[in-house]
C-alpha cells in the first residue's frame, strides 16, 4: 500500500488521482512534525511513502515563525518518516526536493552538485534531502517551478491576462516549468521499473526560459494579446522587505532520469494542454 503525505497540495492532489487506493491523512489526523502523532498513526500495510508535504512559502520562511515552521515540515518531519521507514521495514521513501537547494550559479544543475542554498527555505529542504539520503531505499525527485491544481504561476498570469493587465515579470530567473503530471509519471516510472535508488532531477524538458518568457508563452497559447515587460529580480523586489533570495539559474539536467528510461515531455506542450483544460 502507498501512503501520500501532503495529499492536499498540488502534487498530492495529482498523486491521489493516480493512486486512488492509497492511504493519506490530513494534519488533523497526522502531524508529521510530531513524533508522538507519527508513532500513534496506523502504518500497517503501508510499503511506500510518497512525501509531497512541504513548507513552500519562500518569503514566509524568512520570518521568525516561518523559519521554525519551514524547518519542522521540511526537515524534522523527514526524521520522523525515517523512523517509520525503519520500524516497519518499508520498501521505499519518495521525497520531493527543489532547485532552491542550489544558489543558481550553474546554468544546469546535476544531481551531484553540492548544496548551496541561499534562503531559509532552501536550507531546510537541503537538510531534508540529507536526512532522506540516509535511507537506503529512497528516491529524491529534485524539481522546479511546479504547476498543478491550486494557486500557481500559470493560473495567476491567465487571470491577469483576462483582466487586461500587462505585467512586469522577472526576466533573469531561468528554468523550466514542471507540471505535476510529469512528476507523477516520473514517480510511477521509478517505482514500477524499480530504478536504482537515489536522487533524480525531474522537470519538463524543452528550452529553458525566464519567467517573463513563460508569461509570453502563456498569453500566446491562451490567445491573449497582453504585453510583458522584462524586469530584473533586483528591481522587481526593490523596496520590499522580507524577500528571500532566489536562485537565478534553475534549469535541471535531466540526463539521469532519461537514462533510466523516462521519456520527458516539453513544458510548452504540457502548458498547452493545461491552458486548454483551464479554458474548457
Amino acid at each position: 500500500m502507498i501512503f501520500i503525505a501532503g495529499a492536499n497540495g498540488q502534487l498530492g492532489t495529482a498523486l491521489r488521482a493516480k493512486y486512488p487506493e492509497a492511504k493519506f491523512a490530513d494534519v488533523n489526523s497526522l502531524d508529521l512534525t510530531n513524533r508522538k502523532s507519527v508513532e500513534a498513526f496506523d502504518w500497517s500495510g503501508i510499503k511506500i511513502i510518497l512525501n509531497a508535504a512541504a513548507y513552500t512559502n519562500v518569503d514566509g520562511a524568512e520570518t521568525e515563525d516561518g523559519r521554525i515552521a519551514a524547518w519542522k515540515v521540511n526537515a524534522e518531519a523527514i526524521k520522523n518518516l525515517s523512523f517509520v521507514m525503519q520500524k516497519y521495514k518499508m520498501d521505499a521513501l519518495v521525497h520531493i526536493s527543489t532547485d532552491y537547494v542550489f544558489d543558481g550559479r550553474w546554468k544546469s544543475h546535476t544531481e551531484d552538485e553540492p548544496f548551496s542554498p541561499l534562503s531559509v527555505y532552501g536550507a531546510s529542504k537541503a537538510a531534508g534531502d540529507l536526512l532522506v539520503s540516509q535511507e537506503e531505499k529512497h528516491y529524491i525527485l529534485r524539481t522546479s517551478w511546479v504547476i498543478g491544481e491550486g494557486k500557481n504561476f500559470v493560473r495567476t498570469m491567465l487571470e491577469l491576462g483576462k483582466k487586461g493587465v500587462n505585467p512586469s515579470v522577472v526576466s533573469d530567473q531561468i528554468g523550466r516549468l514542471t507540471f505535476t503530471s510529469e512528476l507523477v509519471r516520473a514517480i510511477d516510472h521509478l517505482l514500477t521499473t524499480r530504478a536504482p535508488f537515489g536522487t533524480y532531477n525531474v522537470s519538463n524538458s524543452g528550452q529553458p526560459a525566464s519567467w517573463a518568457d513563460v508569461t509570453r508563452e502563456i498569453f500566446t497559447q491562451a490567445g491573449l494579446s497582453n504585453t510583458v515587460t522584462d524586469v530584473s529580480t533586483e528591481d522587481y523586489y526593490k523596496g520590499k522587505e522580507g524577500i528571500a533570495p532566489r536562485p537565478l539559474q534553475s534549469t535541471l539536467d535531466l540526463s539521469k532520469i532519461q537514462a533510466a528510461g523516462f521519456e520527458t515531455t516539453d513544458w510548452k506542450d504540457e502548458l498547452k494542454k493545461y491552458i486548454q483544460k483551464e479554458q474548457a
